[in-house]
């Protein structure tokens, strides 16, 4: 067996990409250059409130690499038109598609390499482990955590970035060909040109419940501080462009929440305050929480707001054992066809639109019914025709019985 060999930039590390003339000029290159465009960027997620790119890298054959600096350079809608129609190669490309819009950078074809990999069922998806397992190069790793925001980037940073996309396209291609040797490349296009029109999910009313611990918080008027804490936190983190985290943890929110507070020297003596980011904005902190204290009954946050959809699954044995017994019968079948077609069950088909199709199913549970029904919820055709039939074997479940598994498979014809 052949041993994977370490891999290394073919053309060196470049210099990063400041001004719009070297821009201007790798755009032409870019295209005269051939074949699809590695794309990836570097974010500062644990650093910074905002996902915006702090290096963006390219690799086109006949163009080589280049690393371009998105804070010098805003907008690379240059690189967009000179590439205009031809196929982005990303890893993990939901992580980078609102980045790179926001410098100009939207594509009209895309291959995804990591939704590549979960499709052909491969154990490791990362992009060092897809490389090693396809490709037989070990890609070092280290760098991804580091704070991209800061100036100057190290040597070592940049050629972390340049390596990421050295043999994005080679890797597509061996994906490709295994995509179609299993049958899989029709869905495959399939899941490449949903992630055309992906947007991240946007911030909700009631984003302060998903608080970490918020489960250990009862009272209306705890809740209250929790709510508070929480858009103050937010509101600064925006203005500062700091990660939310490094300002201050939710489990001081919850401290906080939790204990009868007197005044600001109180708040200060919490163990959970003692952080630099937390006792710098002492003041702010407990200001939400006075306000929180002395708001009117009437508008304190309920315990719980009304779920949207089905209620939690946990609760279908006891509120609704029919709906259970369907769940229960469709997660079995479909746990089984993804295991045949070796995908995970939530790239088959959502796990979501399982659980609405199960709570409140169409009359009738007809093929015909169920396929308009999963089609509302934006589930794909081929998604579709993989599970139609077992999902409508599992809306005849009822209590003591379950649903044989049909005989379904995923093709690429």
């Amino acid at each position: 067996m052949t041993e994977p060999v370490v891999l290394e930039p073919r053309d060196g590390v470049p210099d990063v990409i400041v001004d719009p003339s070297e821009l201007a000029a790798y755009a032409e290159a870019l295209a005269a250059g051939s074949g699809p465009l590695a794309l990836d960027a570097e974010r500062a997620s644990g650093y910074r409130y905002s996902h915006r790119a702090y290096l963006v890298q390219m690799r086109r054959e006949g163009a080589g690499t280049a690393l371009i600096d998105p804070i010098s350079l805003p907008d690379l809608s240059v690189i967009q038109e000179a590439t205009e129609g031809v196929e982005w190669i990303l890893h993990a490309a939901t992580q980078d598609l609102a980045c790179l819009a926001e410098v100009g950078l939207r594509p009209s074809a895309l291959f995804d390499t990591e939704l590549a990999g979960r499709l052909l069922g491969r154990e490791r998806v990362s992009l060092a482990a897809l490389v090693e397992g396809e490709l037989g190069f070990i890609l070092e790793k280290g760098h991804g955590a580091t704070d991209w925001s800061a100036r100057p980037l190290s040597h070592a940073q940049l050629r972390y970035a340049a390596l990421d996309v050295e043999v994005l396209v080679e890797l597509r291609d061996a994906l490709a060909a295994a995509l179609e040797e299993s049958g899989k490349d029709r869905l495959a296009r399939e899941e490449f040109h949903a992630l055309l029109s992906f947007a991240p999910r946007e911030k909700g009313g009631d984003e302060w419940r998903r608080t970490s611990g918020i489960h250990r918080v009862r009272k209306p008027r705890d809740l209250a501080v929790v709510r508070a804490l929480w858009q103050a936190r937010d509101d600064i983190a925006r203005e500062k462009d700091l990660a939310v985290g490094r300002l201050l943890p939710d489990s001081s929110i919850v401290a906080a929440a939790l204990t009868p507070l007197a005044s600001m020297a109180e708040l200060a003596d919490l163990k959970d305050f003692h952080g630099r980011g937390a006792h710098r904005y002492l003041r702010a902190w407990w200001g939400a929480i006075a306000e929180a204290r002395a708001l009117p009954d009437a508008d304190l946050p309920r315990s719980a707001t009304p779920p949207v959809g089905p209620p939690p699954a946990r609760s279908w044995a006891e509120k609704d054992p029919a709906a259970h017994a369907r769940l229960s019968a469709a997660r079995a079948i479909l746990a089984e066809l993804a295991a045949g077609q070796e995908m995970p069950v939530e790239n088959l088909i959502a796990p979501d639109s399982v659980r609405r199709l199960c709570w409140a199913p169409p009359e009738p549970a007809d093929q015909e019914a169920v396929t308009a029904f999963l089609s509302e919820l934006g589930v794909r055709p081929w998604q579709i025709e993989a599970t139609v039939d077992a999902l409508c074997a599992a809306l005849t479940a009822d209590e003591g019985r379950s649903s044989t598994t049909p005989d379904t498979q995923v093709t690429g014809e």
